[in-house]
């Protein structure tokens, strides 16, 4: 029997388009209410007001430490407690290594990896003394297959594959719950760094899916009974091949 999300508070990273956007969404019509975080003051501001009750704003950006740290804090300070945050915000690279350069790597590493910890990291005393909650966090595929084209996003997946499934035996016994969801190619503002040559094809032979279809993954991780715990869920368009 599938749980029910009526009166759940979640938070969600990168909330304000892509995966984060569709999730929200899912989550409000399933009956939760959803911090919607983004460092996007404008386009929160608009969701907000689109959602009504149901959402509420969280500026933050993740890169900026202080911001970062001060994330938990403030949104316990607005909705009084976490019962799902899910991890989302993230970036890309493609290409070869040497295309790019260490700032570009420092902030692919920092958003999609260190960002991700420090927010496990703080809201783990939280769930803790509450004795429930789910942790998610938006993998890829990638982060379960050598990509060539784009190793250090490919290596980034691989470090939150890990570490997730380190965090998931570590508090399974405190009633909190950790996975991930790795999607193939989604239709996405981050494609936009992928080869051409490679997003051609991928649009010509369907090998793409849509935000909403993470979504939905996601939804269906939430609400399965607390003894259940889908650790990963690899959601890829039919027709991708790597």
């Amino acid at each position: 029997m599938a749980l029910d999300l009526t009166g759940k508070i979640a938070a969600i990273t990168g909330a304000a388009s892509g995966i984060g956007l569709a999730t929200t969404e899912a989550l409000i019509a399933a009956g939760a209410t959803v911090v919607m975080v983004d460092r996007d003051a404008a386009a929160l501001e608009a969701l907000v007001t689109r959602f009504g009750g149901k959402a509420v704003a969280q500026r933050t950006d993740l890169l900026d430490a202080a911001s970062c740290d001060a994330m938990i804090p403030e949104i316990l300070a607005k909705v009084g407690h976490i019962d799902i945050l899910h991890c989302n915000a993230g970036t890309y690279i493609g290409g070869d290594l040497v295309e790019t350069d260490p700032a570009t790597i420092d902030r692919m590493l920092n958003l999609n990896v260190n960002a991700v910890m420090k927010n496990v990291h703080a809201v783990i005393p939280h769930m803790s003394e509450r004795g429930s909650g789910d942790i998610l966090v938006t993998c890829s595929v990638a982060g379960h297959f050598p990509v060539p084209w784009e190793p250090v996003y490919s290596g980034s997946k691989w470090a939150i594959t890990c570490f997730v499934q380190t965090m998931r035996r570590q508090l399974n016994k405190k009633g909190i719950r950790v996975g991930q969801v790795s999607p193939g190619p989604v239709v996405s503002a981050l494609l936009a760094d992928w080869p051409e040559e490679n997003l051609r094809k991928a649009k010509e032979n369907g090998s793409l899916i849509e935000p909403v279809e993470v979504a939905d993954a996601i939804l269906f991780m939430l609400t399965r009974p607390r003894n259940v715990t889908i650790r990963d869920m690899i959601v890829l368009p039919t027709n991708f091949d790597i």
